[in-house]
């Protein structure tokens, strides 16, 4: 039993941040992103599907079907980029886990076990940062020092 602690030990020491930080940014990032892709024709032309659904299911308060519109569908599209970059990490997290909210109170109530995979990596890098591989540590945007490759 002794032996299995310490082997465990070990094996949890042995595993540094980063990867499982660049692991989470990029894992999160692709459902938004991809999702943000079926909104639109080209690069951002909404469709018109897209401009239906917000104005005759998803109906967001506060906002008019249009904006909500454009404003899901870019925050879709530049905040995964963010993520992936891990440039501006904990503010781009903290959108998507915004958007989020707004899904599962607005949109689908019934998807919190989607929605909950989602939202385990977003409040991990929202609250420990984006891991020493990311443009935030390279220019010194997260509080922490080190280079890119150290632990953390």
């Amino acid at each position: 039993m002794i032996a299995l602690a310490s082997l465990y030990r070990k094996l949890t020491v042995a595993i540094p941040e980063w990867p499982l930080a660049l692991l989470m940014r990029v894992g999160v990032a692709a459902p938004f992103f991809l999702s943000g892709r079926t909104k639109v024709e080209g690069l951002l032309t909404l469709t018109p599907s897209t401009e239906y659904l917000f104005a005759e299911e998803y109906r967001v308060p506060l906002l008019s079907p249009e904006t909500a519109a454009y404003l899901a569908t870019y925050a879709e599209h530049l905040l995964p980029m963010l993520l992936v970059l891990g440039f501006l990490t904990r503010p781009a997290a903290v959108g998507l886990l915004l958007m989020t909210l707004v899904i599962q109170v607005f949109v689908v109530p019934t998807g919190w076990p989607t929605h909950l995979l989602w939202a385990g990596p977003l409040v991990y890098l929202a609250a420990r940062g984006p891991g020493a591989v990311s443009l935030d540590r390279l220019m010194s945007l997260d509080g922490r020092d080190g280079a890119p490759g150290s632990s953390r």
